[in-house]
């Protein structure tokens, strides 16, 4: 596993003056995520305004649904983009490197994008499909104007915020908490770290138990060995937009304990145990995740290319 050790993506951390320090990478990287949450601030209370404060914030209950798409996509761009932001400045003044060496090199770009999104819907359509081999979902009709047809003008507006959203966790935690430890120090050491702090970040998240934590984790090596195996993070980037953009708008599921507002195209309800369907957390804190993240796991450690299956033919 050349790729392990040799990834594209620890050579362009190098093309700074200097890596982060590890003492530094780990704080930095919960301090980038908290900082750019404030960002949403100004949406926040342009919306409460507009629709009103309850208890629990904002909600965009009882809007038309196209309206509360774009305005969930709106409230995942505001929430996300200054990590974007924040990176470029600490490279530019700090590593002394350009953004795009986080893993956004245009070669074969287009190609790794829409594989990533094809990979990401594909996993999660594999963890409603164990769920359904053991009869917990089923399909619920609900809101007629919010679902099926009627909700792909709000559904599609969302998915703009789930790249954003997607793309912004993963260039924090894979495009430089990965590389930076890695390159510095060990590969395995920043695939850990970062699975660690992926996991971390999410731990305020309403309905979080045990077992949602270590499918974070879990999720966490695998988009790491994801975007070490192809030197960048498009690929990566769009696995976990579609990730979140399949299970809570197009599946109807909680989104890592929150609710995607803008309608699903299908809208299926869980049934059994929580340890098996995720319960509040939605079907990533249950054991159905767990299993489709142990074989990507596998496949992504084990799988040979064509490329690779020729250069380990000995030349006669």
């Amino acid at each position: 596993m050349d790729w392990f050790n040799n990834s594209r993506l620890f050579d362009l951390a190098r093309q700074g003056q200097r890596l982060t320090h590890i003492a530094a990478v780990i704080p930095l990287s919960i301090v980038f995520s908290f900082v750019a949450q404030f960002g949403i601030i100004p949406l926040f209370i342009f919306l409460g305004v507009l629709y009103g404060f309850t208890e629990n914030g904002v909600s965009l209950k009882g809007i038309p649904n196209t309206t509360a798409g774009f305005w969930m996509g709106m409230q995942l761009i505001f929430a996300f983009v200054l990590v974007y932001a924040i990176l470029w400045v600490w490279l530019k003044w700090f590593e002394k490197r350009p953004f795009w060496t986080l893993g956004y090199e245009m070669k074969d770009a287009v190609t790794q994008y829409w594989r990533g999104f094809l990979v990401g819907a594909l996993m999660f359509a594999g963890s409603v499909g164990i769920l359904s081999l053991f009869g917990i979902v089923s399909f619920e009709q609900g809101d007629p104007t919010k679902q099926g047809l009627a909700a792909v003008a709000g559904v599609m507006l969302v998915l703009i915020g789930w790249v954003i959203q997607g793309g912004a966790e993963e260039v924090l935690i894979r495009g430089w908490v990965l590389p930076v430890i890695g390159a510095r120090y060990k590969p395995w050491l920043g695939l850990l770290i970062s699975s660690l702090i992926f996991a971390l970040l999410h731990g305020l998240n309403p309905g979080l138990s045990i077992l949602a934590l270590v499918n974070l984790a879990l999720f966490g090596v695998f988009a790491g060995l994801y975007a070490m195996r192809e030197g960048s993070m498009w690929g990566i980037s769009a696995l976990h937009s579609v990730w979140n953009w399949v299970q809570g708008n197009f599946f109807g599921f909680q989104v890592s304990g929150t609710d995607a507002e803008g309608g699903t195209l299908i809208n299926l309800m869980e049934t059994g145990a929580d340890w098996l369907t995720g319960g509040e957390f939605g079907p990533e804190g249950g054991l159905a995740v767990t299993i489709v993240l142990v074989i990507g796991i596998v496949v992504t450690l084990f799988w040979k290319s064509k490329e690779e299956i020729v250069q380990e033919v000995p030349v006669q």
